[in-house]
């Protein structure tokens, strides 16, 4: 969870690079004064970090191996990470929609569709990062992105795609599952959670007041909406109520699922990306949707112009300071957006219903440019302060830290490929960084001087 104020002098846009925010008598400034100092070139050639970071290869795609025999999945994605007295357990989504080399195998009891590829694996390792194993949590899902934590030791895994079934497929898909980081017979014979909708989703975040859940898609033509889930009078959120919600009668659309509209006075917001100066500020209603399960028509094509706003590439969640934070990765005229940027990070109050514009990346004007980011995907907070964002843009791709007071700096860069980061998570002392290479299959443990 964010804590208080991580995020209360974030008062300044983030750029694409620090050029395009700061004088240049002001750049060595910025660069000296945020981050860990430059990055010391990987001698392996896998993942460049400051002096005195290191390293460990915790999980490997088709090098590792499960604990049932099979290599590690493909395109490891978004994760938590939870502690036990004697080790940690980090939940990981496998984004798997095609003819990646290896699936998450289909094991009895675990698999929601066999024809499905994708999933999540649960790698358990000890108090100093070493790994111990890694077994299959859910299987049988499709295109797993990213998800969000609960405060009961769970990861919601959420499938980006609209696919019904067919061909190779025996379900529909486009659903959230709930995956218990310690408890395996939690995650037996996997429940959809029909509630919260079926589109494209990305990820969640979760008030853990009242089991209120607000959820990113990631869809264009038209963009993806920004939606609520409001449980039913008398649910109680905690350890499988979820679950047990989506198994009642009538749990297949149990509470309410709604977009949201931002308007500026009696303007209507089309999308987010009219927003180009932080602390922009938008009136929050929500608009119910007509059929969550998508049965005939697309959620965010079951809105008139107007009714709703939308977003090129939202992206990822996270709860923290009484309200839900969430990423637009970019937005370009090209795709009907209103102003091109490389990224926003929003925060939505609940309790004045409003959003409000944290932080935005400029367009980055030279991917191939170390010093430049853009397309912030996944977000996690780094516990010794400020934001940790995992880059999946163009060119050169690095995890990204910013600072509470707003300055950019590299924590990471991949030296392997133009693959981007994903799945950045923080054990709860901050001492160790989890993040992966998702097209490379590598996941890491990241130690170092946090400070």
């Amino acid at each position: 969870m964010l804590r208080a104020g991580a995020f209360a002098s974030l008062g300044i846009a983030v750029a694409g690079s620090i050029d395009a925010i700061a004088a240049p008598e002001a750049k060595a400034l910025a660069r000296r004064a945020a981050g860990y100092g430059a990055l010391v070139p990987d001698p392996a050639g896998i993942l460049s970090l400051p002096q005195g970071f290191s390293y460990k290869v915790i999980a490997k795609a088709g090098e590792t191996l499960l604990e049932s025999g099979q290599p590690s999945p493909s395109d490891p994605d978004g994760a938590a990470v939870f502690e036990s007295r004697d080790t940690w357990a980090m939940v990981q989504n496998h984004e798997i929609g095609g003819s990646e080399t290896y699936g998450v195998p289909a094991l009895d009891g675990l698999t929601f569709d066999p024809g499905a590829r994708g999933g999540t694996t649960t790698i358990v390792m000890d108090k100093n990062g070493n790994r111990l194993s890694e077994y299959v949590s859910v299987a049988g899902t499709h295109n797993n992105c990213a998800g969000g934590r609960t405060p009961w030791n769970t990861w919601i895994t959420c499938e980006e795609t609209e696919q019904r079934k067919g061909g190779a497929l025996l379900e529909d898909h486009g659903w959230c599952f709930e995956v218990d980081a310690f408890d395996g017979n939690a995650n037996l014979h996997p429940v959809p959670l029909k509630f919260l909708g079926r589109y494209a989703h990305e990820a969640i975040a979760l008030d853990p007041a009242n089991g209120t859940i607000y959820l990113t898609e990631d869809a264009n033509g038209p963009h993806g909406l920004y939606y609520r889930w409001t449980p039913p009078t008398g649910f109680e959120p905690g350890k499988g109520a979820l679950r047990a919600l989506a198994l009642t009668e009538g749990g297949d659309t149990a509470g309410t699922l709604q977009a949201m509209l931002c308007t500026k006075g009696t303007h209507r917001v089309a999308d987010l990306s009219e927003a180009t100066k932080v602390g922009t500020m938008y009136k929050v209603t929500w608009v119910d949707v007509p059929d969550p399960l998508a049965t005939t028509t697309s959620v965010r094509k079951q809105f008139a112009a107007g009714e709703v706003t939308g977003s090129r590439k939202l992206e990822g969640a996270y709860w923290g300071d009484g309200g839900a934070y969430f990423v637009a990765s970019f937005a370009r005229a090209s795709d009907g957006s209103k102003n091109e940027h490389d990224g926003q990070v929003w925060f939505y109050d609940p309790s004045n219903e409003t959003v409000t514009l944290k932080s935005i990346f400029g367009v980055n004007p030279d991917p191939a440019a170390d010093t430049n980011y853009d397309g912030p995907d996944n977000i996690a907070l780094d516990p010794n302060g400020g934001l940790i964002l995992a880059e999946d843009g163009d060119g050169i791709q690095h995890l990204v830290g910013v600072t509470t007071a707003g300055q950019a700096y590299t924590l990471a860069r991949n030296d392997v490929s133009e693959m981007e980061f994903a799945g950045p998570t923080f054990t709860q002392d901050g001492e160790v960084l989890f993040a992966c290479i998702q097209g490379d299959g590598y996941t890491f443990a990241i130690t170092g001087p946090w400070k």
